[in-house]
């Protein structure tokens, strides 16, 4: 996993012997265990690591009005029950033009308005709550009018 692991030297003598992982990969969930061994005495610990990844159906940026697919998976191991969608922090209504599959969000016409913050939250059968975290950027389809007008002389973009 190297170069993406590290482990702050300086903070072991005052008992924290933490492991940062960036950027985390779904490949990294599972079970860490740490041992350290200080003078005569012995510490550990146990942490699971679960990893949330939030999905494009096509490459970032996204081009206005071409059909998208936001999905959302976790590889927490209860069953999913509920996704839940947020748009920039607002919870996303019931409409035409969101439909929604399990863990998943389609957007038929994205605009420039649904650029920004996107969460999903996965309510699992322990009622574990999970959320992540995506920016989505659009780039603008341009004028729906082909024709450009310019003066004699001048420049024309």
């Amino acid at each position: 996993m190297r170069p993406r692991l590290a482990v702050q030297d300086s903070a072991l003598r005052g008992g924290n012997f933490s492991l940062r992982i960036s950027p985390v990969r779904s490949g990294d969930a599972g079970l860490y265990e740490a041992r350290v061994v200080y003078n005569a005495e012995a510490l550990s610990c146990r942490v699971q690591l679960e990893v949330v990844t939030v999905t494009l159906s096509q490459p970032s940026p996204v081009v206005e009005n071409e059909p998208l697919l936001l999905s959302c998976s976790s590889s927490h191991r209860a069953s999913l029950e509920e996704t839940c969608w947020f748009h920039n922090r607002h919870l996303l209504p019931t409409s035409r033009t969101f439909c929604f599959l399990r863990g998943a969000h389609f957007m038929l016409r994205p605009a420039m308005s649904d650029a920004g913050y996107w969460r999903c939250q996965l309510r699992y059968s322990d009622n574990e709550i999970i959320s992540a975290t995506y920016y989505l950027r659009i780039l603008g389809n341009g004028p729906s009018n082909s024709i450009v007008y310019a003066a004699a002389g001048s420049a024309a973009d």
